[in-house]
């Protein structure tokens, strides 16, 4: 045990390149008992482990590090090693490839890492691998440390039991990167009018065209998406929901999506508060009305580009024109071709307000082919031309600014 934690201790100094500050290296040899020189890291990662890991005792956190380490030592013999955990459920080797042809010692420590898995996977331990690059100064293996865990992030999108070199990571070309301007803005536009099945499809989409466009760097791909989900909750308080439940969720979802390790329970957790937060405006919309009334007001919000006739929306709901249409107006207090129209406008709304698309684009966005009857039924809801309200929204937000402050004051 005293062994142990001595190259532990010894270990955490290389890593941490600290030893500098300390002495040099040939002195620290002397001193801790170590022969070796390392020069490249190699990071073994327990896949999955948080979740196996919730709700664990103690002990069983030590008997799955002691099985797995057990288990890679017997594995890597005779290279020359140091190891340490850097963190719960990631084990750090540093490897002494001194010997080894420079040209031979990627290759070997690629085979090595299969090897490692494949005794991991005899014990039943499934394990992802992270592998710097080599430097034979001592005071640069903090460098392939750095390189070991970059390299991993592609695994956030990839899944379990694989093996990353830095090498492998590819740099971010900002001059090909594609704003998206157009998916955002259907998104933002269908949360103003509490589209939630809209929103669901849309948020996916925009994240499969995110983590592709930044090459599946995670920490980019995460604070892209955690930024749209900000500028959806902008929206909703703008919509007159109140921001007690609003701030105090988003804020604590935000901290738990940050540490969220898993694509699918990443884009789980999006979709299911992307899809809350548009119930909170879509509350507004159908609040104490009967369920053939909503199913009435979700099929418009599906059909609001192309626009559906009472006849069509009547016959959707398994309803006569002129029971739909009765009850419609009973519940909702005013006619379905009404309430249809206000729902294109009430879209166009966030078009005029936050892009520069003309207003026939925006008429042809929201069901319009004719943008002259698009001026007159939003003069008709809202009292003024598209034109004069753009103009009054610019004045208020500024002309250049597409999604004003994306929240960040409220957090």
């Amino acid at each position: 045990m005293v062994e142990e934690l001595t190259q532990i201790s010894f270990s955490q100094l290389l890593l941490s390149g600290t030893f500098v500050h300390v002495a040099p290296y040939e002195v620290l040899q002397e001193k801790y008992g170590v022969n070796i020189q390392p020069n490249v890291v190699v990071l073994v990662s327990l896949d999955r482990y948080p979740d196996l890991a919730e709700g664990k005792p103690i002990e069983w956190k030590m008997n799955i590090g002691r099985k797995l380490v057990e288990k890679i030592l017997d594995t890597i013999l005779p290279i020359p090693f140091l190891w340490t955990w850097t963190e719960e459920g990631v084990l750090a080797l540093l490897l002494d490839f001194i010997e080894i042809n420079p040209q031979d010692r990627k290759r070997e420590v690629l085979f090595l890492a299969e090897e490692i898995q494949m005794a991991s996977d005899q014990i039943g331990i499934h394990v992802s691998i992270g592998i710097g690059n080599f430097y034979d100064d001592p005071a640069s293996l903090i460098c392939s440390f750095e390189e070991a865990k970059k390299s991993m992030s592609g695994r956030f999108f990839q899944g379990n039991k694989l093996i990353f070199h830095t090498d492998m990571r590819k740099d971010i070309v900002e001059s090909l990167k594609i704003p998206l301007t157009k998916e955002k803005s259907e998104l933002f536009s269908i949360v103003r009018i509490g589209h939630t099945e809209g929103v669901v499809t849309q948020m996916k989409g925009i994240m499969d065209r995110v983590a592709e466009i930044y090459n599946y760097n995670e920490d980019v791909f995460k604070s892209e998406v955690i930024d749209l989900l900000m500028m959806m909750s902008r929206i909703v308080l703008e919509a007159g929901v109140s921001p007690v439940s609003i701030l105090t969720n988003t804020a604590n979802v935000i901290q738990d999506l940050y540490h969220t390790i898993r694509y699918d329970k990443f884009v789980m957790k999006v979709c299911n508060y992307a899809e809350w937060l548009t119930e909170q405006v879509e509350n507004i919309y159908i609040r104490d009305v009967s369920p053939n009334i909503k199913q009435a007001i979700r099929y418009m919000k599906e059909n609001l580009q192309k626009g559906v006739s009472l006849e069509e929306i009547a016959h959707f709901c398994h309803l006569s024109r002129y029971h739909f249409s009765h009850l419609f107006k009973k519940e909702v207090g005013t006619s379905v071709m009404d309430f249809f129209n206000k729902l294109r406008i009430d879209k166009s709304l966030f078009y005029l307000e936050k892009t520069d698309s003309s207003v026939q684009e925006i008429a042809n966005l929201v069901g319009f082919d004719d943008s002259n009857y698009f001026s007159r039924l939003f003069k008709k809801y809202i009292n003024s031309s598209p034109t004069e309200y753009r103009r009054g929204a610019w004045r208020i937000t500024g002309k250049g600014e597409k999604e004003n402050k994306e929240m960040n004051e409220l957090f």
